[in-house]
């Protein structure tokens, strides 16, 4: 194992978890060249909106507030019409189909559950037994505010929308929320924008943490927050959002947040990871450890640990594994698939060849994914 909970050796795994040695009979995969990293946590997603069309470009709003407003006229456009008449259980399954293609194997998805969420064969694991409420104005939507967070349990995550802006609004949202004594060591406030110095000093105090989500930040609000103080403390995720304000996932999300040097790779990996994991109490995910899932990506090794994603989107892993069996991977790793018993479909992916697992190739789901395409049959 090297730093920043990577490794240069392909970890043992026992059943769906990894392991201290690998189990009599295992399936050995040459790994020489490789870095293998923690399956990633995508710490904010709405899955069923990310095949609906944004608004168009260009428009900054005050708060989010304002955002939800003006996309009440969008619902009228034949795009959004058309996507909305999928199933949610074809889109929910599509948003889970997106983040694993990118290395997430965990998300936190911000919105009611459904009974597709349940399926033994979801594509992603997801945050579990937490709280929460929706956002503390705008239209009445999800747990009210309150209740939500006296029913949480203290050692559950409970997770809002809070200070999406740059107005006096979205400043006095911490404030408000504070005064409904709703902000403890348990709630996870989600993008923030609107917090400044003094209220990111009050969450870290608090011992509560925030989702940050900086391509959705500045779509809609043209501005976010400084996340340095708030990874310092060991308080801030990563999100990607859905596609309908967000980066396209979170690999994505965290080029752009190095392209802009906004956070050391060592720092920005932790969001993704150990950092969030330890926010949510995910305490078996983000993590090469014994014992953990064993969900895990495959990259080339370019010399630094820390910076094994740096600059690295979804097409360049070499594989992704979840609950121990591969699930995307480039073709050469074929024997990774037959030994595990896993039937398998050609596809591109960006335009480069891959194979998959098939159960992840459900014609009506592809459809939907935008780059992702079968190439050909079932083996």
């Amino acid at each position: 194992m090297t730093a920043h909970g990577v490794s240069r050796h392909a970890p043992a795994v026992s059943g769906a978890r990894f392991a201290a040695r690998p189990p009599h009979g295992a399936v050995e995969i040459d790994l020489r060249g490789q870095i293998v990293v923690p399956g990633l946590i995508n710490a904010h997603e709405h899955l069923q909106v990310n095949c609906v069309p944004p608004l168009p470009g260009g428009v900054v709003f005050p708060n989010s507030y304002a955002w939800i407003d003006a996309f009440q006229a969008h619902f009228e456009h034949p795009g959004v019409k058309a996507a909305l008449a999928v199933p949610k259980a074809i889109r929910l399954r599509h948003g889970a189909l997106k983040n694993l293609l990118a290395g997430t194997t965990c998300v936190v998805h911000h919105d009611p559950w459904h009974d597709v969420l349940d399926a033994h064969d979801f594509p992603v694991w997801l945050l579990r037994n937490h709280g929460w409420s929706y956002a503390l104005g705008g239209p009445a939507y999800g747990p009210p505010v309150q209740q939500s967070y006296a029913a949480t349990p203290p050692d559950r995550p409970w997770i809002i929308h809070l200070a999406e802006g740059s107005d006096a609004t979205a400043r006095g949202e911490l404030d408000a929320l504070d005064a409904l004594g709703c902000l403890g060591a348990n709630s996870v406030l989600v993008h923030a924008v609107g917090l400044g110095e003094e209220g990111m000093a009050r969450v870290v105090a608090r011992g509560a943490a925030v989702v940050w989500c900086p391509a959705s930040n500045r779509n809609l609000l043209g501005t976010t927050l400084d996340p340095r103080a708030l990874v310092a403390a060991g308080r801030l995720a990563l999100g990607s959002d859905s596609r309908l304000s967000g980066a396209r996932d979170l690999l994505d999300e965290m080029c752009g947040v190095r392209e802009r040097d906004e956070l050391p790779a060592a720092a920005l990996l932790g969001t993704v990871t150990t950092d969030a994991a330890r926010i949510f109490g995910l305490a078996t995910h983000g993590t090469l450890d014994e014992g953990a899932c064993a969900d895990f990506m495959v990259v080339v090794d370019r010399g630094a640990a820390a910076s094994a994603l740096e600059g690295v989107r979804r097409a360049d892993l070499r594989a992704v594994v979840r609950g121990g069996l591969p699930r995307i991977a480039d073709p050469d790793l074929a024997h990774w698939f037959d030994a595990a018993g896993i039937d398998t479909v050609a596809v591109t992916l960006d335009g480069r060849p891959k194979l998959v697992d098939a159960r992840l190739a459900d014609p009506a789901v592809m459809a939907l994914e935008a780059g992702f395409e079968r190439s050909g049959k079932v083996h």
